[in-house]
């Protein structure tokens, strides 16, 4: 291990291929952060390297299903063969379910969300948590990404809403439980980033009140500022909850 990587600090970004998480794992790169990049699908992690540039030579990629404990615990000793410490964890991973009735889903559609979007959460959590209090100095920075759907839902969103809702009690506890390893936990909740997978919000998204309207949506670019922002903080200082959105979306007074 050289001087100069001990010196960098070192992040792991979850669900790095695509949208926020390949925005964070570039501009953390940007910024002078190692970072190790996770997710399902090699080829998108790649292409997430492709576009770093010189800086891919301070990034590792690794497929990883969030929702397996062993897939989980690789991704972490990965990390920690490439770089020798963990500063910042960005729990970032996550997938919805079809937006179909509630009693029409079925039993593995609800699971799967779960198993990703909380399940997910804690088992990376859980690894860096072994990391970081184990580390000199002791310590390091967890950011989950929430939702808009962790405050309020959209319709048949059940199972997406459910994980959030959970991610915040995840934050919470991370939160207290951190305290004694100098731990710092934030959620940040994305409301109409402007990704692929948001694209639909140009054509039209279903309305609480039954009608289909087009949603304004904001540059991903600004999650990543306030990612690197976070991540940056000293752990005696943190950002505990935080909404970035785009400013018209349907949010305060929605339904």
């Amino acid at each position: 291990m050289t001087s100069g990587k001990q010196a960098t600090k070192v992040a792991i970004v979850t669900g790095a291929g695509t949208g926020i998480g390949r925005a964070s794992a570039l501009a953390l790169l940007e910024d002078g952060f190692s970072v190790t990049l996770a997710g399902r699908r090699m080829e998108p992690l790649e292409g997430t390297l492709e576009q770093a540039g010189s800086a891919a030579s301070r990034a590792i990629a690794v497929s990883t299903d969030v929702g397996d404990p062993d897939s989980v615990r690789d991704l972490f000793a990965k990390t920690m063969e490439s770089f020798g410490r963990l500063d910042v964890l960005f729990n970032n991973a996550g997938i919805g379910a079809p937006p179909i009735p509630m009693e029409d889903l079925t039993y593995e559609q609800w699971k799967s969300t779960v198993d990703v979007n909380l399940t997910g959460v804690f088992l990376c959590t859980q690894q860096a948590f072994q990391i970081m209090k184990n580390q000199d100095p002791m310590g390091g920075r967890i950011i989950n990404n929430g939702s808009i759907s962790a405050h309020v839902p959209r319709p048949n969103s059940a199972p997406y809403t459910a994980t959030k809702h959970g991610v915040t009690g995840l934050t919470k506890s991370t939160s207290l439980d951190g305290r004694k390893y100098n731990i710092a936990c934030s959620q940040i909740d994305i409301g109409n980033a402007a990704t692929e997978m948001s694209a639909i919000f140009e054509t039209g998204v279903m309305q609480p009140y039954g009608s289909v309207a087009i949603e304004p949506r904001f540059d991903v670019a600004h999650v990543a500022e306030t990612i690197v922002y976070i991540a940056n903080l000293p752990l005696d200082t943190n950002v505990q909850f935080m909404t970035i959105m785009a400013t018209k979306m349907p949010f305060i007074g929605r339904g």
